[in-house]
């Protein structure tokens, strides 16, 4: 009798096969390199694709990046490289530090301190980055 694949192990090697076969360069990417492929869009194109769009009403850029932070929080905060862009884009759609913190910190209470903790590990992390 032999041990079942382990299908997380085939997926992945399947996938990895598909990335050298694209190009071979992505052998070796890692998903922390995604932030790099992202740059950090000004705020104009920000609220052009995010914001309150063509009638002028509803939630602008920063608030819909806090909305985002506050889900990416509240679910365990598992989206490491998603948190800091996140918290890079809301500070460039007029976010401030204090706003961002508050965001994350209101998730305690919804997604458990660890995982605010650790969003608020990224988002500091972030913040320092840039300045």
């Amino acid at each position: 009798m032999t041990d079942a694949p382990n299908p997380f192990a085939a997926w992945l090697s399947s996938a990895q096969d598909m990335a050298r076969a694209m190009n071979p360069a992505l052998e070796s990417f890692t998903p922390q390199g995604f932030e790099k492929l992202w740059p950090t869009m000004p705020k104009e194109v920000m609220e052009t694709f995010m914001g309150k769009g063509p009638t002028g009403e509803g939630l602008d850029a920063k608030s819909k990046l806090l909305l985002t932070l506050a889900g990416l929080t509240v679910t365990g905060a598992q989206a490491e490289a998603q948190i800091r862009m996140t918290v890079r884009h809301a500070v460039e759609a007029g976010a401030t530090k204090q706003e961002i913190m508050e965001t994350i910190g209101m998730m305690g209470l919804f997604g458990g301190m660890p995982a605010m903790n650790k969003a608020m590990t990224l988002a500091t992390d972030a913040l320092e980055t840039d300045e």
